[in-house]
C-alpha cells in the first residue's frame, strides 16, 4: 500500500471545512496509508517586508524538511508547478510506485509560498491552477484529487 502524506503549513479552524477534508482523507484511509502533518506558519505583521518573508520561508521549511518521510517523492503544490489532469497524477503515482517510490509527500506552503529550498529539493512541482486559492481549500482539492486519483487506478467508477 502506497504511504502518502500531506505536510501542509497552516491549520484548518473552521468546523465545515475540516469535515469536508476529513471525509477525503476518510475514504483515503482505505486506499493508501494517509497522514496529514500540520505546521504552524510564522507569524508575520500586516505589511511584512521581502526580508522577512524570505526568513519566515526559511524557518517554515526547517519544519517541513522534518517531517518529510526518508525516501518519499516529494512534490510541492506551487504556482509556477506542472498542471496535471487527474489522470496524469494517477499515472504520476503508479509510476513512482513501480520504480521503488511507495512513498509520497505533498507540501502545501503557507499563504507566502514555500522557500526556493524547498521547491529546489522536491521531486516534482504541481499546480492547481493559475489561479490563487485559500490553502484550505488547496488542501481540500488536494485530498479530492488524490482519492480520484486512487480510484482511477483501482478502476472505480467514482471518476467518470
Amino acid at each position: 500500500m502506497m504511504s502518502v502524506e500531506i505536510i501542509v503549513t497552516g491549520k484548518i479552524k473552521e468546523k465545515y471545512i475540516k469535515e469536508y477534508a476529513g471525509e477525503y482523507e476518510k475514504r483515503l484511509g482505505g486506499l493508501c496509508k494517509l497522514t496529514v502533518v500540520e505546521l504552524d506558519p510564522v507569524r508575520l505583521c500586516d505589511n511584512p517586508s521581502q526580508k522577512e518573508i524570505e526568513n519566515a520561508l526559511q524557518k517554515e521549511a526547517a519544519a517541513i524538511k522534518a517531517k518529510i518521510a526518508k525516501g518519499a517523492y516529494v512534490v510541492s503544490l506551487c504556482v509556477e508547478g506542472r498542471r496535471l489532469s487527474s489522470e496524469e497524477l494517477a499515472e504520476t503515482l503508479e509510476k513512482n510506485a513501480l520504480n521503488g517510490s511507495g512513498s509520497f509527500a505533498f507540501i502545501i506552503g503557507s499563504s507566502y509560498g514555500l522557500s526556493k529550498e524547498i521547491k529546489d529539493m522536491s521531486d516534482f512541482k504541481l499546480s492547481m491552477s493559475e489561479m490563487t486559492f485559500p490553502h484550505k481549500l488547496a488542501r481540500i482539492m488536494l485530498t479530492e484529487q488524490l482519492y480520484r486519483a486512487f480510484s482511477i487506478l483501482g478502476n472505480s467508477k467514482y471518476h467518470k
